[in-house]
């Protein structure tokens, strides 16, 4: 039967590629695929009738109500302007020095990371507020576009993030499935082992830009300004920097307390969110909870806030939620007549029987994901590749944590690489027609090659992953 397994897969692929919507392409097949066994007499009937109690699982799940209050968290944040704010703030505390500006923008993705999660959104709102200060100031637009792409992507691994809270679930029910000689893991344990990575990405991201503002300074704002692709993106959406706060980043003034605290209240509320999770006071369902109510609090303080922008907010958190677990329940489907045709045994036979053992098994896994994340995005990578394959190298040894992060940054690294990186496309959909595409490309090589390096370390040393965990929760 395994080769209906491949068939099914194979099929599924194809369906997706030709445009149609996630959720139904996984269904759909499954189902098909789920008449055609029957009929074949390859697989009993009532294979359909546990569904059912799948999908009711799957609305049971406490873990997964994490997902829509982290959605409006950040998509309060996003409507309250905070990302604005945080960039006039840190820009103006750089100061002026070669690199300053960039290196904000670096730290306000780390934080929009933080607070929001979504890769899709963070990219959106940098390239629309960030761009157009940094063509102004003259930086080069390989060089800008870089940086944005890179600190958009931050949101996948950075916690508290959606790809974390179902990657985590995800992981931990593999790991269960595996008997009791495993240790147990959690959402928790895997924001833990994300933290330090996160953490390490960003200060290797501002370390770059520093050794290469001083190789080479003219990337920074020696060469002429680009003043009509900055005006054109300005007037294109209102979100844009206003010319008092485009002052503001370029000019240090007597306003610098002002700066700190616009700095202090969101970093206070990640750290809060955050904090309650790693030290066992809330779980991650509550503390999303608690970031969600504390996004409407900043609102209110920065006078963003209003019933109108409150349902647009909610409107946007249920279309984003309903999608992730649409797409959830159709692959669960499409895994359950998968494990019927014995797809799963007929892939873990594969990667056990690999000459080389685990190394040989992540490489190809790694491989395989970074080049899906291409055509899927990291929600179908997470419920349809991950399940088949974190079994059989949890077997083989692999620690759950670790290679959460490990598949978290590799898909970061995916949607980051041209000529098919989501995050690409993103902010090409916002870049003026004067920033020509392949500038975009360009610009995000470097940026890969460190996000490589950081795989490279977390290979060698898995520690950086597992060492705060075992801190933390023993």
């Amino acid at each position: 039967m395994e080769w209906l397994a491949l068939l099914m897969f194979i099929c599924v692929c194809l369906v997706l590629l030709s445009g149609y919507p996630v959720a139904l392409s996984l269904a759909g097949t499954g189902i098909l695929f789920a008449l055609l066994g029957v009929q074949m007499e390859l697989i009993h009937p009532a294979i359909l009738k546990n569904a059912g109690s799948r999908l009711f699982g799957i609305i049971q799940n406490p873990t997964l109500i994490a997902v829509p209050l982290f959605v409006f968290m950040g998509g309060m944040l996003e409507k309250a302007k905070i990302a604005d704010k945080l960039l006039s703030g840190i820009s103006q505390l750089l100061g002026d020095r070669p690199a300053g500006l960039a290196i904000s923008v670096v730290i306000v993705g780390a934080l929009l990371a933080a607070s929001t999660g979504i890769v899709g959104a963070t990219v959106v709102t940098m390239g629309l507020i960030s761009l157009p200060v940094m063509l102004k100031k003259g930086y080069s637009a390989k060089l800008s576009t870089g940086v944005i792409c890179a600190s958009g992507t931050l949101g996948q691994i950075i916690p508290p993030s959606i790809v974390l809270v179902l990657l985590g679930d995800v992981i931990a029910s593999a790991n269960r499935d595996l008997g009791t000689n495993n240790s147990p893991m959690s959402v928790g344990d895997l924001f833990a082992g994300a933290l330090i990575p996160g953490m390490l990405l960003v200060l290797m991201y501002i370390a770059y830009l520093v050794i290469f503002s001083k190789i080479k300074p003219s990337a920074f704002g020696k060469q002429p300004i680009n003043k009509q692709a900055s005006d054109h993106l300005i007037e294109k959406n209102d979100q844009c920097l206003s010319e008092k706060d485009n002052q503001d980043l370029t000019e240090q003034n007597e306003n610098a307390p002002l700066s700190i605290s616009v700095i202090i209240a969101p970093l206070l509320l990640i750290l809060l969110v955050l904090g309650s999770i790693l030290g066992g006071v809330a779980t991650p369902t509550e503390a999303a909870a608690l970031g969600a109510f504390g996004s409407m609090v900043l609102a209110i303080v920065y006078k963003e806030f209003s019933i109108s922008r409150l349902k647009e907010v909610m409107l946007s958190t249920t279309r984003t939620s309903s999608m992730v677990f649409m797409i959830l329940i159709g692959a669960s489907i499409f895994s359950l007549v998968f494990r019927a045709f014995n797809g799963d045994h007929a892939i873990e036979n594969m990667l056990t029987n690999l000459p080389g053992g685990l190394p040989t098994a992540m490489l190809i896994v790694m491989l395989t994901m970074f080049v899906l994340g291409f055509i899927l995005d990291f929600i179908e990578i997470v419920f349809v590749i991950v399940p088949l394959t974190a079994p059989a190298l949890l077997a083989l040894g692999a620690d759950p944590v670790w290679l959460g992060v490990m598949i978290a940054v590799n898909l970061q690294t995916s949607f980051l690489t041209p000529p098919f990186g989501f995050a690409l496309f993103y902010l090409r959909g916002v870049a003026p027609k004067t920033v020509a595409t392949k500038q975009i490309y360009r610009g995000v090589i470097p940026f890969i090659a460190v996000q490589v390096l950081l795989l490279i370390l977390m290979s060698y040393w898995p520690e950086i992953t597992t060492w705060l965990p075992e801190k933390i929760y023993g």
